[in-house]
C-alpha cells in the first residue's frame, strides 16, 4: 500500500519539473558531475524531444510524466506518454490492439512509460537513492490510476530493466520478454583482441569487410562534443530522413531534434561519419552512457558496400574498447548482427490490461512467447562468430 501522504502529479511538459529536481532520481549517478547510466531518461533528453515537436501535439506521445513527492521532496518520477498508436516502441502490441478492437473495444489511447523511439534498456521508474521501495510502488499506482480514470485500455513499461520487470510481475503486471543484439566486452585490449576470440572464418570475413568499406575513397572519422558542428547535424538530418522515410513512413525526430541536440547533448554523442572529398556521404549516431555505447540511427547518401557495418558495427566496438565501456547496444531487430559479435539477450517489459479476460488471454500468449525467446537465444548463441573451446586464435 502507498504512503498516503505521498503526492503523485502527472505533468504535461518537463518544463514543469526543474531540471536538478528530476535528475535526481533519473540519474543520481551523475550528481557529482559523472556521466549518467544512459541519457535518454535524463530532463534534457526528455525536454529536447518535447521542445522539438517530436512529441506532443500531433504525433501521438501526449506527456502525461510521472512525479512523486514526499513532504515536497521528488522522490520518484517517470517518462509516461498518453499513445495514440503504436508507433516509435519497438515492443509490438500491434496484434492486441486489433483483437481489443475486432472484440468491440477502444485500444487507444494507452498510457506508455518509455523513452520515445529509444529500444534502449534502462530504468523506468526513476527513484532517488533510498526512496526505491516507496517510489516504485506510489509510480505504478500513479499510472494505474490514470489508466483506471480514464478508462484506457493499458498501460506498458517498455525495456524496462530485467529487476523491474520481476518487482512489476510480483504485484500483477504481465512480464513480457523480448530480445536484441548486443555487443559485450570480454576486457579486450583492441579490435584485434576481439577478432582473436572469434572463429578464423569470421575474422577473415570481418577483416574483409572492414578493408572493403575503409576503401570507399574517403575517410571515416568519430566526433563528440565540440567536434561535431552544425554542418555535420545537417548532413545527419538528410541520411536520418532517407532512412527514416524507409522505415517508419515518416521520421519520428523532427529537424529541430538536432539543432537542440548540437546544444545540449553533444557530450552524450558519438557521430561517425564518412567523409569523402571533405563531405559526409553517411554517418551513424550513438549516445554515450557510463557502460554502454547506444547506436541509434544510420543513413547514407550514396551507397558504398560494407559502409554500414564499418560505421554502425565496427566503429562502435572500437570506440567501446578505447573507452573502456562493457557493451554497445545496437538497437532493435537485426539478425546479420550475428556474424559481427553481437549476440542476442533478453529484453524486459511490463503490462497491464484493464480486462481480465483479455489479461488472461494474453498472460498465456506471453509465457508461450517467453519460452520461444529463450529458444532463440539459445539457438542463436550456438550460431555466434566466436571461436569454440577447442580452436586456436591465429
Amino acid at each position: 500500500m502507498t504512503d498516503p501522504q505521498l503526492e503523485i502529479t502527472a505533468l504535461s511538459s518537463l518544463s514543469a519539473i526543474a531540471p536538478e529536481e528530476w535528475d535526481a532520481c533519473a540519474c543520481p549517478e551523475a550528481a557529482g558531475g559523472g556521466r549518467a547510466l544512459d541519457p535518454f531518461t535524463t530532463h534534457r533528453f526528455l525536454l529536447a524531444l518535447e521542445e522539438s515537436g517530436s512529441v506532443g501535439a500531433g504525433t501521438g506521445w501526449a506527456p502525461r510524466h510521472l512525479v512523486v513527492r514526499d513532504e515536497g521532496q521528488v522522490i520518484a518520477v517517470a517518462p509516461l506518454y498518453a499513445k495514440g498508436h503504436s508507433q516509435g516502441e519497438y515492443i509490438f502490441d500491434h496484434n492486441w490492439a486489433h483483437a481489443w478492437e475486432r472484440a468491440g473495444g477502444r485500444y487507444y489511447p494507452k498510457l506508455q512509460m518509455a523513452v520515445p523511439f529509444t529500444p534502449v534498456t534502462g530504468r523506468r521508474f526513476l527513484c532517488r537513492p533510498g526512496h526505491e521501495a516507496e517510489g516504485f510502488e506510489a509510480l505504478i499506482q500513479g499510472a494505474l490510476h490514470i489508466a483506471s480514470e480514464n478508462s484506457l485500455s493499458s498501460f506498458h513499461a517498455t525495456f524496462c530493466t530485467e529487476a523491474e520487470a520481476r518487482r512489476g510481475a510480483e504485484i500483477g503486471l504481465l512480464h513480457r520478454i523480448t530480445q536484441q543484439y548486443h555487443w559485450a566486452n570480454d576486457g579486450y585490449g583492441d579490435f584485434d583482441g576481439f577478432l582473436a576470440a572469434l572463429s578464423s572464418r569470421k575474422r577473415k570475413t570481418i577483416r574483409r569487410e572492414r578493408r572493403i568499406a575503409q576503401g570507399f575513397g574517403g575517410e571515416i572519422v568519430a566526433l563528440t562534443g565540440d567536434g561535431i558542428r552544425a554542418e555535420h547535424w545537417e548532413a545527419f538530418w538528410h541520411f536520418y530522413q532517407d532512412t527514416g522515410a524507409r522505415k517508419w513512413g515518416t521520421p519520428y525526430l523532427t529537424r529541430a531534434f538536432f539543432d537542440l541536440a548540437h546544444e545540449r547533448l553533444a557530450d552524450d554523442i558519438l557521430l561517425v561519419l564518412a567523409l569523402r572529398d571533405g563531405q559526409p556521404v553517411a554517418g551513424a549516431l550513438n549516445f554515450i552512457g557510463r557502460e554502454t555505447l547506444y547506436g541509434r540511427y544510420w543513413g547514407a547518401v550514396e551507397h558504398h558496400d560494407c559502409l554500414h557495418f564499418e560505421l554502425c558495427y565496427y566503429q562502435a566496438i572500437e570506440a567501446a574498447i578505447a573507452r573502456g565501456l562493457r557493451a554497445v547496444e545496437a538497437g532493435a531487430q537485426g539478425d546479420h548482427k550475428l556474424a559481427r559479435g553481437y549476440l542476442p539477450v533478453e529484453t524486459h517489459s511490463l503490462h497491464w490490461l484493464a480486462d481480465n479476460g483479455f489479461r488472461g488471454a494474453v498472460a498465456e500468449y506471453l509465457e508461450a512467447e517467453r519460452a520461444a525467446v529463450g529458444e532463440d537465444i539459445e539457438v542463436l548463441t550456438g550460431y555466434g562468430p566466436f571461436r569454440k573451446v577447442t580452436e586456436e586464435p591465429e
